[in-house]
């Protein structure tokens, strides 16, 4: 880590502090090029009531708003260790890394964030249960031919 790092992890903690302020929840994410701040966002789950409105998810669709539809290059700095819905953006997203805060135990002394199908303790081991297995029910549906736009896609984009 360098100090400009614990610059950008010190300035995601005092976005998610002012998100705070004004009755938000307690994450930020920026994503930074070449030492210099591109997107900052703060969670606005409590001030819109959109379930999928994490910083890091509105920092991406920000970020593509701009045009940048890859993040390679880019830092992600966070408040708190992304949840698992934030994790898979990321991963997507494809940033160069990702630094954050506050760890998962160390949000759980102080935050919970669950619901009826999970817990912030449970939420990551749901993801390694059989779908079978999880809170959340899931089932296959059958229907003929479910695969073809899949195919029809790969056709089209392939080289």
């Amino acid at each position: 880590m360098t100090e400009r790092d614990d610059t950008f992890t010190a300035l995601t903690v005092q976005r998610a502090q002012e998100n705070v302020d004004v009755g938000g929840k307690p994450f930020a994410c920026l994503l930074v090029r070449d030492g210099e701040v591109v997107v900052e966002a703060s969670n606005h789950v409590a001030q819109t009531g959109d379930p999928t409105a994490h910083a890091e998810i509105l920092a991406i669709r920000q970020a593509a708003e701009q045009g940048i539809t890859d993040l390679r290059g880019f830092d992600a700095y966070v408040t708190a260790y992304p949840c698992p819905m934030c994790l898979g953006a990321l991963y997507y997203a494809q940033p160069d890394r990702v630094v954050y805060a506050v760890s998962r135990e160390e949000e759980g002394e102080h935050y919970e964030d669950g619901n009826r199908l999970m817990s912030l303790a449970t939420f990551y081991d749901e993801y390694a249960k059989a779908p079978e297995d999880r809170a959340l029910a899931a089932e296959q549906g059958h229907v003929d031919g479910a695969t073809a736009p899949f195919a029809d896609w790969t056709a089209r984009h392939s080289s």
